[in-house]
């Protein structure tokens, strides 16, 4: 996967997820998850979109592990979305998916880049 493929894909998640949350139920828990998601979802691209003008790579290792942890937000949150609504939801069942893969992309690129 090339760089620039993943800052499309990363923003491409963030403006699903925002959609996504413009269709839930207003209540005080989804209004909690709406405004945690939101903030967790965009910080994937934007961290990851940082990275990539990194002072040093110390400085990219640091912006990648803070969009893999922002990753690994934005899983709990779906997931917890999933499990309150109790169901099928396909548009959140792709979200939780491509969550998962990002962090493992994610994960990967920090791998590499400390072996390098």
């Amino acid at each position: 996967m090339k760089e620039n493929d993943l800052l499309k894909r990363t923003f491409n998640f963030g403006i699903s997820c925002l959609k996504y949350l413009r269709k839930l139920e207003i209540n005080p828990e989804n209004n909690l998850i709406r405004f945690q998601l939101g903030k967790s979802c965009t910080s994937i691209g934007a961290n990851y979109e940082e990275s990539q003008a990194g002072s040093s790579k110390a400085d990219f290792i640091n912006k990648v592990k803070i969009a893999l942890r922002e990753a690994r937000e934005s899983n709990y949150w779906l997931r917890i979305l999933k499990e309150l609504n109790g169901k099928n939801d396909e548009t959140l069942d792709l979200l939780i998916k491509e969550s998962q893969e990002l962090k493992n992309i994610l994960a990967a690129i920090i791998i590499k880049s400390n072996n390098n």
